[in-house]
This record gives C-alpha cells, sequence and structure tokens, in this order.
C-alpha cells in the first residue's frame, strides 16, 4: 500500500516537469516558423518600407535603331528593346553608372513583371542585361535616393562667371538635342589622372541649361587638336549620335568615296612639305604598337591587311595652298581610328603635320624645330604654366612664327542629320524619311595660332 502511494507520487511530479521542459522547445521552434511566414505573407508592406520603386517601363524611342536609319542601315535591333541597367539610368541619370553596376553585382536590383498574377507577383532578383517588358518595375534599394539632389545653389555658388562666358562663348550650335562647341586647342575631352578642366566637366557645369542631364560626349578630339565637338543633351540623342559615329566607320568603303554620307567631316591642316599629288584618296590600315618597353603606344601603318590587329582607315585628302615649304590640306576622314590624319599624313604622304613631334619628328628637325610643343608637358605642368592666360590656355602662342608649335589641326565643318528633327519621329522613322531629314551644317573658326600662320603664308 506505502509502496502504491509512493509510485502514484512520483508519476504526479514527474509529468508537469517533463511538460515544462518541452514547452520552450515546441515555442522555439514555432516561433521561427512563425517569422518566416510573417516575412512571405506581406510583400507589399516590406516593399514599401526597404524599396524605392522606379516608375512602370513604357518602350520608348530606340536611339540605337534611329541613328542606323539616318545613317542610311536598316536596324537589326529588336525596337523598343531596354536592359534594366539603361532603364535604371534613364530614370535616376544623376545615379553614377559604377554606382548602379556595383548594385547588380551585389543582387541588390529587383524587378516586378507586370504579366505575372498578383499572388505571384514578388520581385525577383535581376541582372543588369535583364530586358523589360512593358509595365515592368525596378525595385532599388531604400539607401539609394531616387530623387536627383537639388544642386541649383551649390552649383551658382562654384560658378565662376569667367568660365561660364568663355565655356559658353565656345558654342557654335544648340538645340533641343545637341550642341555643338568650338573646342580649342590643349583642352582635354574628357577628363583623368591629373587633369584639372575637361570639356566634359565644363559642359556638366555650365552648358546643361534648362535641362536636368548633363551635355554627353559622343566622340573625341585629341587634347591638341581643336574645332567641332558635338555633344547629346539627353540619353536619347547621344544614343543616336553614337550610332551614326558608329556606323560613319562601319560603313565607309573604298568603292564610292564621293557618295553622299549622313556625317561629314573637313579637317584643315598645315603640314610640312607638299603631296605629290594635289587630292587623293589614302587608303591604308592602322595598327597600334607598343614601343618603349611597354611605356607608351603609337599607331602605325601596315601592309598586310590580313593582320587581326589592323583597322581600315580611309582619308581623302585634297590641297588648299601651298607657300614657303607648308601646304595647307583639307583631310576628310571617312573612317574613325585613333591618329588616323596625322598616321595618313606623316607615313603615308610624308607631310607630317606641324606641330606633330609624336609622328614627324624629323621633318621638324629638318626645319630647326625641335622644341617640344605644350602638350609634351605633363598636364599639371601645362595647367600651371598656362593658368594666367584666358581660362588657362595660352590661345594666341603656337604658330610657325613662334618658338614651340601647336599642333595644326582643326575639325573645321561637319555635317550631321538634324537629330531634334528625327526625334520627333521617334521609331516612325522610315528608310525614305531618314533620307528626307534636313541635314545640319556646322563651320568652326580656325583657332588663333593657326590664324596667324594663315595670314603669314598668304
Amino acid at each position: 500500500m506505502a509502496e502504491q502511494f509512493l509510485l502514484r507520487e512520483i508519476l504526479r511530479r514527474w509529468r508537469p516537469a517533463s511538460a515544462a521542459r518541452i514547452t520552450p522547445i515546441v515555442r522555439y521552434r514555432y516561433f521561427y516558423s512563425t517569422a518566416a511566414d510573417i516575412e512571405d505573407s506581406k510583400p507589399e508592406k516590406r516593399t514599401t518600407n526597404q524599396w524605392f520603386i522606379l516608375p512602370s517601363f513604357a518602350p520608348s524611342a530606340d536611339g540605337s535603331a534611329i541613328g542606323k536609319k539616318l545613317a542610311g542601315r536598316p536596324s537589326e535591333t529588336k525596337e523598343g528593346s531596354m536592359t534594366a541597367l539603361k532603364w535604371i539610368l534613364k530614370c535616376c541619370p544623376h545615379l553614377p553608372r559604377s554606382l548602379v553596376q556595383k548594385l547588380f553585382r551585389l543582387r541588390q536590383v529587383r524587378k516586378e513583371c507586370s504579366g505575372i498574377e498578383s499572388e505571384q507577383l514578388r520581385p525577383r532578383r535581376i541582372g543588369a542585361k535583364e530586358l523589360m517588358d512593358f509595365g515592368d518595375r525596378i525595385f532599388l534599394p531604400k539607401s539609394v535616393d531616387g530623387n536627383c539632389p537639388s544642386t541649383a545653389a551649390e552649383d551658382h555658388s562654384l560658378c565662376n562667371e569667367d568660365e561660364l562666358k568663355f565655356v559658353r562663348g565656345l558654342e557654335l550650335y544648340k538645340d533641343p538635342a545637341i550642341i555643338v562647341i568650338n573646342k580649342p586647342p590643349g583642352m582635354p575631352v574628357q577628363g583623368g589622372i591629373g587633369i584639372k578642366r575637361s570639356l566634359d566637366e565644363l559642359a556638366a557645369k555650365y552648358l546643361k541649361y534648362d535641362l536636368k542631364e548633363s551635355p554627353r560626349l559622343v566622340h573625341r578630339l585629341d587634347r591638341d587638336s581643336s574645332g567641332v565637338l558635338v555633344m547629346g543633351r539627353t540619353q536619347l540623342s547621344a544614343t543616336v549620335l553614337h550610332s551614326i559615329f558608329r556606323e560613319k566607320t562601319f560603313g565607309a568603303s573604298d568603292d564610292n568615296p564621293d557618295s553622299k554620307r549622313s556625317l561629314e567631316k573637313r579637317y584643315w591642316a598645315l603640314v610640312v612639305g607638299s603631296p605629290r599629288r594635289p587630292k587623293g584618296l589614302i587608303s591604308v590600315p592602322l595598327v597600334k604598337v607598343v614601343v618603349d618597353n611597354g611605356k607608351s603606344e603609337r599607331i602605325t601603318v601596315v601592309d598586310n591587311i590580313h593582320n587581326k590587329s589592323a583597322q581600315h582607315a580611309l582619308t581623302g585628302y585634297r590641297v588648299i595652298a601651298t607657300s614657303s615649304g607648308y601646304t595647307w590640306l583639307e583631310l576628310s576622314p571617312f573612317t574613325g581610328r585613333k591618329h588616323q590624319l596625322r598616321v595618313h599624313c606623316a607615313e603615308v604622304l610624308g607631310t607630317p603635320i606641324v606641330g606633330d613631334y609624336k609622328y614627324g619628328w624629323q621633318a621638324h628637325k629638318k626645319i630647326g624645330h625641335l622644341m617640344g610643343t605644350i602638350s609634351d608637358l605633363k598636364p599639371y605642368e601645362q595647367m600651371s604654366k598656362l593658368k594666367h592666360d584666358t581660362f588657362g590656355f595660352a590661345l594666341e602662342s603656337g604658330s610657325i612664327s613662334d618658338k614651340q608649335f601647336r599642333l595644326h589641326l582643326h575639325c573645321k565643318e561637319m555635317v550631321l542629320p538634324n537629330i531634334s528633327l528625327a526625334l520627333q519621329h521617334g521609331n516612325t522613322v522610315s528608310d525614305m524619311d531618314a533620307v528626307l531629314i534636313e541635314s545640319i551644317k556646322v563651320d568652326a573658326p580656325l583657332p588663333a595660332h593657326m590664324r596667324r600662320s594663315w595670314d603669314l603664308l598668304k
């Protein structure tokens, strides 16, 4: 009897204790399961609080396709195609491209597809090359400010009236789509290490006018060259121009150099000596070679057209005037290769451009001008040397009467399609319409050192 009573007492005390130990384990597992369920069941609330949502995608004009049509070539790209990277940059032009690319690498960009049913509408991670469909929405981390910062007060405070007057004084033409300037010699087009002022930086500061976007570079001029430089005022117009300049090179042919082209460029150059013929067509491929044990590189002509590194290069030339051992040439580059005109003049015609010590050292040695040009100085030394002149450039020096020659190469004239008019039609531009769209002709006056050389050789 006593033993039965003792057994019941042990069992009674053991059951609650066991339950007490089991209960936390059950509650612990239930807690985690519930938390996950809550996270999955409220995507809208989570999206609203943690993500910045871009506007729904709507196809717009395809700049590359329009550019190809204006260049007279059929477009093989899909109309209206747009990658996630391009859509983000279009919606948030103030965000650096490098930052957006980093977000893609970190898998922090998501897309909500419009064609999926509402219960499956949860955004998914995507890559930079993901194509957008109508109605798709992009989600960026909330830490990325989607609103363009208001920098009007800052820009005004940093605005230098002398710089503003100088930069806007370079304008040759402006419409809603493009802006064309007369690039001064010695000014780099794009910034880099040791460069304090560049045209793309100054254009972003002084040439935006009433637009939020900064003008974009669509082609290059060497630092020591001068003349017509075209910029796209919007991302779309820049894409159209990029396509036109690219097709200019790809579509160049020896068969009919005199055929009408959508883009025409004419340079003036003063060269040492005189070509054998008063006019002609140079069709000699170019190749890049490394010299000085890999410390520098230069462009040179190549005889073997089967060389994989060789680039097709086509240049037309015409003698304007000859005097005192110098010749004025009009050069028409039908392709856009690096240093094309300088190499063709020096190595094919045997008449290097005045001031081109890189490719015409021997010719300058014969005429007794071995002094380096201002461009031979390091960038920071160049800026320091010239900072006392108007806006930092000695625009008057460098003629054939001076000890130091500036490069005498100037993009004097450019003819291009009226991009602003073409964009009014959007993707509806047909091949026939592209032919009928009027052209714009821009002429840039010679820089001071070339005008002085012209006067001296009259």
